[in-house]
C-alpha cells in the first residue's frame, strides 16, 4: 500500500511538473489536460499529500492564467502584483491556518553568522551574472523582452518591479513549492521538481532561448543552499 501511494505521489508531481512546463513556459492550452490529470492523480493518495500538493496546482492554475511579461504600466503591474500575492499567500494561510503545518515559513534567519565561502560564493555570483548575463541577453536576443525608456519614472519602475519579482521568485518558489515537495521526497527530488518550475516561470518572464540553461542550475542551487542554511 505504502509502494502503490508513493508510486502515485511521484506521477503526481511528475504531471504537476509537466503541465507547469506546458502552461507557463509555452503557453499551451493543452497543458490543462496534463493539469487536471494531475490534480485527479493527487486525489487518490494520502490526505497529507494531497492536501498540500493541492496548493501548489491552484497556484499553478493562477500562474497560468496570469498575464507574466516585462510589461512595467502602472495597471500591468498593479494586476500582476495583485495575482502573484495571492498564489504566495493562499499557499501559506492555507497551510499554516487551516491545516495546522508549519511547511511553509518564509524564514530569513537575520542572526545567523555567514561563512567564509559563502561571502566568497556571493561575490563570485556576482562577477559570473556581469559576465555571463549581458552575452545571454544579447546572443539570444532576449533582450528584446524588455524595453527601456531612459526617464526616472520608466527607470525606478523597472528597477522596482525587477527587484520585487526576484524577491517574490524565492518567496514561492523556495519557502512554498520547494518545502511542500520536501515533506514528502529526497532533498534532490524536490529540488529538482521545484526547479522546472521556477525555470517555468523565469521563461515566461522573458528569459526565452536558451535561458533555461543559465536558470535552472541557478534554482537548484537556490534550494540547496535554503536546504543547508535555512535562511533566505
Amino acid at each position: 500500500m505504502k509502494l502503490n501511494n508513493k508510486f502515485l505521489q511521484y506521477i503526481s508531481v511528475i504531471l504537476l511538473c509537466v503541465s507547469g512546463v506546458s502552461l507557463i513556459a509555452f503557453q499551451q492550452s493543452w497543458g490543462f489536460a496534463i493539469f487536471f490529470a494531475g490534480f485527479a492523480v493527487t486525489a487518490l493518495c494520502d490526505k497529507d499529500f494531497r492536501n498540500h500538493i493541492w496548493l501548489i496546482f491552484a497556484s499553478l492554475g493562477i500562474l497560468s492564467l496570469t498575464k507574466i511579461d516585462t510589461d512595467i504600466s502602472y495597471l500591468h503591474m498593479l494586476s500582476m502584483g495583485a495575482k502573484l500575492s495571492f498564489v504566495l499567500l493562499i499557499p501559506w494561510a492555507i497551510s499554516k491556518y487551516l491545516y495546522k503545518t508549519d511547511v511553509v515559513e518564509f524564514q530569513f534567519n537575520f542572526a545567523r553568522k555567514w561563512t567564509k565561502r559563502e561571502k566568497w560564493y556571493v561575490l563570485f555570483c556576482l562577477v559570473l551574472s556581469y559576465l555571463v548575463i549581458p552575452f545571454y541577453l544579447v546572443n539570444s536576443g532576449a533582450y528584446l523582452n524588455w524595453s527601456v525608456d531612459l526617464d526616472m519614472s520608466h527607470i525606478s519602475r523597472l528597477f522596482v518591479g525587477t527587484n520585487a519579482l526576484g524577491i517574490w521568485d524565492e518567496l514561492f518558489f523556495i519557502n512554498v513549492v520547494f518545502m511542500i515537495f520536501r515533506r514528502y521526497f529526497s532533498l534532490w527530488t524536490a529540488n529538482f521538481a521545484q526547479a522546472i518550475l521556477f525555470t517555468s516561470f523565469l521563461f515566461e518572464l522573458g528569459f526565452t532561448g536558451w535561458g533555461f540553461l543559465i536558470i535552472f542550475p541557478f534554482a537548484l542551487i537556490q534550494g540547496f543552499i535554503y536546504e543547508k542554511t535555512k535562511s533566505l
